[in-house]
């Protein structure tokens, strides 16, 4: 697998308009996107840090993941995944993954939010870390060009 850089880092909150207001007041940051994920059960709304994106996550359903997470958490959210940028695609990742013994939660990619391919990897084979794998279908052309 080839991982070109950070992709984002996805944060959980309880309440996704608080969240932004202090990303945008006290950071200076600028939220660009905000998208409701249908079948993740999830708004998003998206911060650039650099080439860096900060991913707020807001559950849309009680048995939502974001929900779980954030009732183990006491109620206050936090750190929920680091996304790495693939190179090589997101199945390729995956069957590497595999073959090294990586526990999968997605056995093939899906549709995520902001337009990416994802998919994602079981903590308990990531040293405790959710880890997601993205590919952007408009820069998987194969070549080196960076289009």
């Amino acid at each position: 697998m080839k991982i070109s850089h950070l992709e984002h880092i996805g944060i959980a909150v309880p309440n996704l308009a608080e969240a932004i207001k202090y990303y945008e007041d006290v950071l200076g940051l600028k939220c660009y996107k905000q998208e409701v994920v249908e079948d993740q059960k999830v708004t998003t709304a998206f911060f650039k840090v650099g080439d860096t994106k900060i991913e707020l996550l807001e559950a849309t359903s009680p048995d939502s993941t974001i929900a779980k997470f954030i009732e183990k958490n006491g109620g206050r959210g936090g750190m929920h995944h680091m996304a790495f940028a693939v190179e090589d695609g997101v199945a390729e990742a995956l069957a590497e993954s595999a073959e090294k013994g990586v526990q999968l939660i997605d056995k093939a990619p899906r549709k995520g939010a902001d337009g990416l391919q994802i998919a994602f990897l079981h903590p308990k084979s990531t040293q405790a870390v959710l880890t997601e794998l993205c590919e952007d279908p408009a820069k998987s052309c194969g070549c080196s060009c960076g289009c």
